[in-house]
């Protein structure tokens, strides 16, 4: 059965040369999601500002640019000037899908799944984050887009008692239960040869040189600062090193409160480093990985470290400590001395990094990214034959 997919996924896209580029590394994901299909669309807003995306669509996916208008939902005024515009050229893409994979909340997906029901085009509905948390952290003091978020989540949730939901993480699978099908994935990148063996994770020594390593976007959900306050506590001990992987808006002033604090010999600010061109590596030398987001659906960052035999300190917010377990030290969010100490912690107890290695290794065998994708895929497949 030949099956043609479209994605609306709502995030800027830049053209680069004969590529199209996004700032976030889940279109690679589609990419393996779309090795299953003979048709494949992208659907999203085609920005014109410098490019700031380095993960490129896989060249057979087919590209449908939107007018570029402000993400998120936070300007309702822009999201309407470019409504009538953006609606038309869904509405000729959805003439040639067997099924949509829309993925919200926010009001250009919650617009184009009524586009959808007019057309009768079936719809799989996708969710990565809890949208109430994310705007809250976001923008904490903006009333307006806490209501707005609020509104929008309500509805994406009673659109899910009426069309089958792909969600990322068990945080978000217990929030969209009530969806007419349920299909809760780990977004990972992992291929199973990416996974070191539990021997090669047990030749990591801890009584020299200890890195920590962060791989994230530096926005302010992420809360990057505070990587720079936790590190600041370890400072007595002259062995530790930190490496931050990862861009965003607030990269400056990371550096800054690194600069601020003396930290500068012993924090290095890497930027974006691919994850097979160079980020594996980090992992595998890395002794452990630290995680401080103030908000998170399930961070496919985890299941790198996890794939690596890194032991990982992570805060327990969104669907983390359910997914982790027993393969991550939990920490508060917001909590400097809590990271330091924990991060301490494992430095300290080879127990405790077995226990946290092995399983992690287990969690990393069994959510790679052809186990995910292949699940997407049959998942949108059911769909489509509904």
């Amino acid at each position: 059965m030949t099956v043609r997919v479209a994605v609306y996924l709502d995030q800027a896209y830049w053209r680069v040369d004969a590529a199209v580029v996004a700032e976030r590394s889940f279109v690679l994901f589609l990419n393996h999601v779309a090795t299953h299909f003979e048709e494949f669309a992208v659907i999203g807003r085609l920005s014109r500002d410098p490019p700031r995306g380095t993960y490129a669509l896989a060249p057979d996916i087919r590209f449908v640019a939107l007018p570029e208008y402000p993400g998120g939902g936070a300007d309702a005024l822009g999201v309407a000037r470019v409504l009538p515009a953006s609606l038309a050229r869904v509405a000729g893409v959805l003439r040639a899908t067997d099924v949509l994979w829309l993925f919200g909340p926010g009001p250009l997906a919650l617009a184009i799944a009524g586009l959808a029901v007019a057309s009768r085009t079936p719809t799989v509905l996708g969710v990565r984050q809890y949208l109430p948390a994310y705007a809250r952290s976001r923008h904490p003091e903006r009333r307006a887009v806490h209501v707005a978020a609020d509104a929008m989540e309500a509805g994406f949730r009673a659109l899910a008692r009426r069309r089958p939901a792909v969600v990322v993480g068990p945080d978000l699978a217990r929030r969209y239960r009530r969806s007419r099908s349920l299909l809760a994935v780990t977004v990972s990148l992992i291929s199973q040869a990416d996974i070191v063996s539990a021997s090669a994770a047990a030749e990591r020594r801890y009584d020299g040189e200890l890195l920590v390593l962060v791989v994230s976007r530096l926005d302010r959900e992420k809360n990057p600062l505070l990587l720079a306050d936790a590190f600041a506590r370890l400072t007595p001990d002259p062995r530790w090193r930190m490496v931050i992987c990862g861009d965003g808006p607030l990269r400056g002033a990371l550096q800054e409160h690194v600069d601020a604090l003396g930290l500068g010999d012993r924090v290095t600010l890497r930027g974006h480093v691919p994850l097979h061109d160079g980020l594996l590596a980090l992992y595998r030398r890395a002794h452990v990985f630290l995680h401080v987001s103030w908000t998170e659906g399930l961070p496919q960052v985890l299941f790198e470290a996890f794939a690596a035999g890194l032991p990982v300190v992570a805060t327990d917010v969104g669907g983390v400590a359910e997914a982790a377990g027993e393969a991550a030290l939990l920490i508060p969010s917001g909590d400097a001395d809590a990271a330091a100490r924990a991060l301490a912690r494992v430095a300290d107890s080879q127990d405790l990094r077995v226990k946290l290695v092995t399983r992690g290794l287990e969690l990393a065998a069994g959510h790679t990214v052809e186990h995910e994708a292949t699940a997407v895929a049959s998942f949108l497949t059911a769909a489509a034959a509904r």
